[in-house]
């Protein structure tokens, strides 16, 4: 049995805060997990920005309205799903998926919440389960499955290295340079095959 694990952002769809950043007129907020391998760091770091600014989630809901999936993803998860079973694995939060997922289709998605005050000010926010994708992908394997991951940032690489098979998508330079033993790929079409030949293995 096999199962697909596949990263939200930047992968499916465009990066939440580099677009709020250009909503916003914040530069800083387009710092994202291609650059920081601290998820609570970064985090943390977002949610000063927001308190400084006076921000909250209606003004990042906004954004995300306005926000398509990456051209060719909806098909290629599609024709994935078609094959196999596929989860998106996402360090993003309920509050912000579900518009996303609509337009996706409403694929299966295991991601964070924040914690909002009445107010919509972003007070904090609860990871589901500590290094989140590593251990979603052990529990997969601990009731028979054999994980394919794809990903494109430092928080995915431990989902894809634990996995039967594993994939950068649409990386940066630096991490395919550091990681030169996984396979990379730039387009939806050569992702598929390469899970394809996986499965077919």
């Amino acid at each position: 049995m096999n199962i697909v694990c596949l990263d939200m952002e930047g992968v499916l769809v465009p990066e939440i805060w580099v677009a709020f950043a250009e909503a916003s007129g914040i530069p800083e907020l387009k710092r994202t997990t291609r650059n920081e391998p601290d998820y609570s760091k970064l985090m943390r770091w977002r949610l000063g920005i927001l308190k400084e600014h006076g921000l909250g989630l209606a003004e990042i809901q906004d954004t995300i309205a306005r926000i398509d999936p990456l051209p060719g993803a909806k098909e290629f998860l599609d024709e994935l799903r078609s094959i196999t079973q596929a989860v998106i694995l996402s360090d993003t939060f309920t509050q912000f998926a579900a518009p996303l997922m609509k337009k996706l289709g409403w694929p299966t998605i295991f991601c964070n919440t924040l914690v909002v005050a009445p107010d919509g000010t972003v007070e904090d926010f609860r990871l589901r389960i500590s290094h989140t994708k590593l251990a979603t992908v052990k529990a997969f394997q601990s009731i028979g499955y054999d994980t394919i991951a794809a990903g494109d940032s430092f928080n995915d690489l431990e989902m894809i290295q634990a996995s039967k098979a594993g994939f950068l998508f649409r990386s940066t330079e630096q991490i395919k340079r550091d990681y030169p033993n996984l396979p990379a790929y730039e387009t939806y079409d050569e992702l598929l095959d390469a899970i394809k030949r996986v499965l077919d293995d």
